[in-house]
């Protein structure tokens, strides 16, 4: 027998539709202090240099560190190429960012991340080590954009770089932003 509730018909009206709220990862982990966002500081590419800029889990951070966004502004008239490495070694003069922050400001105390941005600016450093896993194309006066969802999975001592390249011997302004999330490994 069918039974006409609201907008919709039923077989059965013991049938009992319940509401389901789906929560995006970055979100739940924001919620539980997990969350965080932070920027490298204004970055110079070009005339045979290139700039850094990492996620770098420290090999004491009892944390996995799970990759989830990057964006690159490109504020220059150039074409720019992002490398995207997987546990390269950071140059050792790399520099480590005060610009970060948990995402969920409203707890107290603040968390604290374990995992560091490092970057660094104008040098004709390339990885030595690690994999290049894709690499994407930073059109000019553009921010670039990658949604990752937390796919990257890097243990302490691990590390996700993006190596930024120019062919242009004019010298092109970026700034880096990545948002992550930290979970206990033990």
């Amino acid at each position: 027998m069918l039974e006409r509730d609201k907008n919709y018909m039923v077989k059965n009206k013991n049938f009992k539709i319940e509401e389901v709220v789906s929560i995006p990862p970055s979100l739940f982990k924001s919620m539980k202090g997990q969350y965080f966002v932070g920027q490298t500081d204004n970055l110079l590419v070009g005339n045979n240099l290139n700039a850094w800029a990492a996620l770098s889990n420290p090999m004491n951070s009892f944390v996995n560190l799970y990759t989830n966004v990057f964006t690159i502004s490109n504020f220059s008239d150039e074409y720019l190429t992002a490398e995207i490495w997987l546990n390269t070694t950071i140059p050792e003069n790399s520099i480590i960012s005060n610009k970060v922050s948990p995402t969920n400001t409203a707890l107290d105390p603040l968390p604290k991340n374990q995992v560091d941005i490092r970057f660094l600016s104008a040098t004709d450093m390339v990885p030595i080590n690690g994999i290049n896993v894709y690499e994407r194309i930073v059109p000019p006066n553009t921010t670039l954009v990658s949604e990752e969802d937390g796919k990257f999975i890097e243990g302490p001592g691990g590390s996700y770089v993006l190596v930024i390249k120019s062919t242009s011997s004019n010298l092109a302004n970026v700034i880096v932003a990545l948002g992550w999330w930290e979970k206990p490994n033990c």
